[in-house]
């Protein structure tokens, strides 16, 4: 199979690149290089069989949808986006050039070489409204009424997949992710909480929950959609808050270090996805336990 993944150089693009090569498949990487890296391709491009291509593209270029049509891949994971500060309204220009014109460029160029499908990925936090603790695990039916401009432009694609399916035929699914951890994630609540475990100070609310996935099963998540989940929004996630004092408890375990000192900041959030929908469709679950999953990130001090 001919894959595309936009963002390929990303964090959780680089870890699907590596499984969609395990597995036989043709990769060709489309990638800026601007949020994502060469190193994080590192072992991929150690691949001899000469499945893997790296074109480094921007998403919004006019060029790109003869670069895909060129390529005629059979699925597109489109995963880059605008990582700025997500709240910020100085910055809603720039994310809606990324989240919205390259996505469209994105999609537009996926119907116009053929592909018969576009699977991408879009943060929880990001998309839904703010939840009650009654209403969690959020259900894929929780409203979507983001509050910053990141969330409304990555809401809006989710509006021309639609569309495109309507007019076009050309059929996706979209994840919605909880919290996602794993081997190079540069920042996030378990990078956050990892360096303040070590350092000693904490100022994160230990009362705040969230909803942990590690990068491997939200990989796994998408692999699966590729032949499943036709025009469905899924959630991937555990189902599970933890809390972020059970976070750094269990860093603190695997580290091997003292338990730090909390400063937490008042205003606890609560969060976690009801991933119910992705075991009937896709037939997925989450199974990395979080202290397995800590291990490969947070590694533990070297001896003197």
């Amino acid at each position: 199979m001919r894959t595309l993944v936009t963002g390929g150089a990303g964090f959780l693009g680089s870890h699907l690149v590596e499984r969609l090569l395990d597995e036989g498949h043709h990769v060709d990487v489309v990638d800026d290089l601007t949020g994502g890296s060469l190193a994080n391709l590192a072992a991929a491009r150690s691949d001899r069989t000469g499945r893997l291509t790296i074109h480094q593209v921007d998403v919004c270029d006019p060029g790109l949808s003869d670069l895909v049509v060129r390529r005629e891949p059979d699925v597109v994971f489109h995963l880059a986006n605008h990582r700025g500060s997500r709240g910020s309204i100085d910055e809603a220009v720039a994310d809606a050039q990324v989240n919205i014109v390259g996505a469209l460029n994105v999609i537009d160029a996926a119907q116009r070489a053929g592909a018969p499908k576009v699977v991408t990925a879009i943060g929880g936090s990001d998309l839904y409204s703010p939840a009650t603790p009654a209403e969690l695990p959020l259900r894929e039916k929780h409203p979507q009424v983001p509050t910053h401009p990141h969330g409304v432009a990555r809401r809006t694609v989710l509006d021309y997949l639609s569309l495109y399916r309507e007019i076009h035929s050309l059929e996706f699914t979209a994840l919605v992710t909880a919290e996602v951890y794993g081997p190079r994630r540069r920042r996030g609540l378990v990078v956050d909480a990892a360096a303040q475990a070590r350092s000693g100070h904490v100022d994160l609310d230990p009362r705040s929950t969230t909803d942990l996935v590690h990068v491997d099963d939200v990989v796994d998540a998408l692999v699966k959609a590729i032949g499943k989940g036709g025009g469905l929004l899924v959630n991937v996630g555990t189902g599970v808050e933890t809390t972020v004092a059970d976070l750094v408890a269990a860093i603190v375990e695997v580290v091997g270090c003292e338990p730090p000192e909390w400063e937490g900041r008042p205003g606890a959030d609560r969060f976690a996805l009801d991933p119910g929908r992705a075991r009937i469709h896709l037939g997925w679950s989450a199974w990395t336990e979080l202290r397995e999953g800590l291990a490969a990130v947070v590694d533990p001090p070297t001896a003197r």
